[in-house]
């Protein structure tokens, strides 16, 4: 744990500045001061201020675009807009460095090709995940939990905004990502949702590769997850 990671902590627990953070980071797009102040129900200029202490920490990026879409003279000045910052933190105390043991078990296990053994415990690992649940668990707020940021796709998809095995997908991206799906099959079957809905690969960019769908046969009915 760093002095960075720290003040990431401090950033959080104004209640008005985390509610902003959160607000951003479930559009998966960039927000405007005026759109952030307006969805947390506060004023634009105190919104501003919240939302450029979260940059100086490290949890938001800030760029600048014109609302309107127009462009030449009278299209008025770009406005500041916000986004999730692409870095990682971690806190705890004292300091544990999980991160890099999960990276370095990753290159093992590609190292002995041992890939559908991985597969199969991380299937296993999701099935326990899910009988652990209540019967009548929400899919979408078991996902949430673990932290996948589930949303509702303009197909009727599932999708995940973020992966929580990020940096070890971008180390080990095929091994990792075939984990990754078979943990959400398991844990389909183990809150005894695997008959209606299925764990697929289907990788938007900046988003988890894991979508989750109606089955094939069922692909034109609307389901509630």
């Amino acid at each position: 744990m760093t002095a960075d990671d720290l003040g990431v902590l401090g950033a959080l627990r104004d209640p008005v500045r985390r509610r902003l953070y959160e607000y951003v980071v479930a559009q998966g797009r960039e927000v405007s001061r005026g759109e952030a102040a307006e969805a947390v129900g506060i004023q634009r200029t105190l919104a501003a201020f919240h939302l450029d202490r979260l940059v100086e920490a490290g949890l938001l990026e800030a760029g600048s675009r014109r609302l309107t879409g127009r462009t030449g003279p009278g299209s008025g000045r770009p406005a500041k807009v916000y986004r999730r910052a692409a870095t990682e933190h971690q806190v705890s105390v004292p300091p544990r460095d999980y991160r890099t043991l999960a990276l370095l078990l990753a290159d093992v296990v590609a190292a002995l090709e041992a890939d559908r053994r991985a597969e199969d415990a991380a299937r296993r690992a999701g099935e326990s995940i899910g009988a652990a649940e209540p019967r009548d668990a929400d899919l979408e707020a078991v996902l949430a939990a673990r932290g996948y940021e589930p949303y509702p796709d303009e197909q009727g998809a599932l999708r995940l905004r973020n992966c929580p095995f990020h940096l070890a997908a971008e180390r080990q991206p095929t091994l990792v990502c075939a984990m990754n799906l078979a943990l959400c099959e398991g844990l389909l079957k183990g809150l005894g949702r695997d008959g209606e809905v299925a764990a697929v690969l289907d990788p938007r960019p900046g988003e988890c590769c894991v979508a989750f769908r109606p089955p094939p046969e069922d692909a034109s009915k609307n389901k509630n997850y």
